[in-house]
C-alpha cells in the first residue's frame, strides 16, 4: 500500500515551472537513440535498464523528475528507484510526446540516429527479404530465417518486449557521442 501512495504523478507544465525554479534532478530513462531525438533541456540520460547501476548519479536531497516517450518506462523507472530508498520521485505524465504536444522548447542532438523502433523495422525486413532470398536461390531451408523473425516479432508484441531493441540499443551508434546540440523553439 506504501507503494502506491508514493507514486506521484505531475504534469509538463509541472515539470516546466519546476525546472524554471531551479529544478535540476531530470532524469530521462528512454535509451539514446530516442534522447538524442528530442529532450528536455538539461534532462540527464540514465536509460530504465541502467537504473540499478546508476542510481547514485541522481540526487536524493531533490525532487527527481523521470520522463520517458509517453509515461510507461518513466513509472517503472519510478518503482525502481522507490525501491533503491529514494522519498521524492514523480512521473512526468505523458512523458516528452505531452512535452512537445504542449510546444515546449526542446533540444535534440545535431546528428541523431534512426529511432530503435525504426532500426528494429529496418533490421527484420531486411533478414526477412534475405531468408527468403537465400530460400529462393540457394536452398529452401533458408525460409527459417524468415519465419524466425516473424515469430520474434509475434512474440515482441505479445510480451511487449524486443530482443532486437535490446540488442540494437547495445550497438556502439546508439551511444552517446557528444554530439552539439541544436534547441528547437516551437511556435504554439
Amino acid at each position: 500500500m506504501a507503494e502506491i501512495l508514493n507514486m506521484i504523478e505531475c504534469d509538463v507544465t509541472e515539470l516546466k515551472n519546476s525546472l524554471q525554479n531551479g529544478a535540476r534532478n531530470l532524469i530521462d530513462v528512454r535509451e539514446y537513440a530516442e534522447f538524442a531525438g528530442g529532450r528536455v533541456k538539461g534532462a540527464k540520460l540514465i536509460p530504465l535498464g541502467d537504473i540499478e547501476k546508476r542510481y547514485a548519479e541522481i540526487d536524493r536531497d531533490e525532487s527527481a523528475f523521470v520522463i520517458c516517450r509517453s509515461g510507461k518506462r518513466a513509472s517503472e523507472a519510478q518503482r525502481k528507484l522507490f525501491a533503491l530508498g529514494f522519498s521524492d520521485v514523480r512521473n512526468v505524465r505523458g512523458g516528452f510526446e505531452a512535452w512537445k504536444a504542449a510546444g515546449f522548447d526542446f533540444e535534440k542532438d545535431a546528428r541523431v540516429v534512426w529511432s530503435l523502433e525504426r532500426q528494429v523495422r529496418f533490421a527484420a525486413g531486411s533478414l526477412v527479404v534475405f531468408g527468403v532470398l537465400l530460400s529462393w536461390m540457394i536452398h529452401p531451408v533458408f525460409i527459417a530465417l524468415s519465419a524466425f523473425v516473424g515469430a520474434g516479432l509475434v512474440f515482441a508484441a505479445v510480451s511487449d518486449t524486443c530482443g532486437m531493441a535490446m540488442m540494437l540499443a547495445k550497438m556502439p551508434w546508439n551511444k552517446t557521442n557528444g554530439a552539439v546540440c541544436e534547441t528547437i523553439t516551437q511556435k504554439v
